[in-house]
């Protein structure tokens, strides 16, 4: 019995220590100016508390945010890009082929850190966005994952450097 309940308590360990988010925390912090023309995306890290998502939200997050910041950071300093995912809800695919509505939402913090300078935080953003399932054909057959990530990718480009990284078009898996 003390056997079982010791390793349900190192696996409980082991599973909380993997979701501890993986920014400082504190208040909104915009980029230095002279940053916001000179950083150049280096990794990005990503935690999240439980979500209800696919097992790929991870990687398909990671690829939609950084060719997104790619879009925005052209410059030459490499920064590093840590988010903490709080809340994802995706709209349902069953109210999205019945109604043609419905909406993926996407909540968390975005730190940028400075790897040259012992990993100094130099700017924080809380980003909150939300986009259409995109009717009812997009709504059942589309990447909901995919679509709410690009839209975070293209806020944080927005609120960290006021750009919008891309044209509206039918290039976009959202409004763009």
């Amino acid at each position: 019995m003390k056997l079982a309940f010791a390793a349900a308590a190192a696996a409980a360990l082991i599973a909380s220590a993997a979701c501890a988010p993986v920014v400082q925390g504190g208040p909104p912090m915009d980029l230095p100016p002279g940053l916001q023309e000179t950083a150049q995306v280096g990794s990005i890290t990503m935690s999240s508390g439980w979500l209800n998502a696919e097992e790929d939200f991870s990687e398909t997050f990671s690829e939609e945010v950084r060719e997104e910041l790619s879009r925005c950071m052209h410059g030459t300093a490499p920064i590093d890009v840590r988010i903490h995912v709080e809340r994802l809800e995706r709209a349902s695919r069953a109210e999205a082929l019945l109604t043609g509505e419905g909406m993926h939402t996407l909540q968390g913090t975005v730190e940028f850190v400075d790897p040259g300078r012992d990993n100094l935080v130099v700017g924080r953003f809380p980003i909150s966005v939300a986009t259409t399932a995109g009717g009812r054909l997009a709504g059942l057959l589309g990447d909901r994952q995919m679509m709410v990530s690009e839209e975070f990718g293209r806020s944080v480009c927005d609120q960290a450097f006021g750009r919008n990284p891309r044209d509206p078009g039918p290039h976009n898996a959202t409004r763009g």
